[in-house]
């Protein structure tokens, strides 16, 4: 299981600055280990931001995302103190939910 998200969210002048961190493989099937065997697809494929139960962010990712992925995002609505919620799903069912305050 992949280990927690660091999330920072602050809001400024109506704006709120998203940006985070996830830890995760993102091993696409398409590499070969030493013995020539492809190493199994394992990549986060749905991510989704909500703010006080409404989805500001939602999207589909494939194999070509980067081991350890970072997202940055803005959104407008929310307030000093709000929580935002990061979830994703990968290829194999597995999920991750994390959630920051907003600064």
């Amino acid at each position: 299981m992949a280990g927690p998200m660091r999330i920072r969210a602050a809001e400024a002048d109506g704006v709120t600055t998203v940006r985070v961190l996830m830890s995760h493989v993102m091993e696409p099937g398409t590499r070969r280990d030493g013995a020539g065997n492809l190493v199994p697809a394992h990549y986060i494929t749905d991510v989704e931001a909500t703010h006080n139960g409404k989805t500001v962010l939602k999207c589909e990712w494939s194999g070509a995302v980067s081991q350890n992925p970072f997202l940055a995002f803005k959104f407008k609505g929310a307030a000093k103190g709000d929580k935002v919620v990061v979830k994703w799903v990968d290829n194999k069912g597995e999920s991750r939910t994390d959630e920051a305050t907003i600064s």
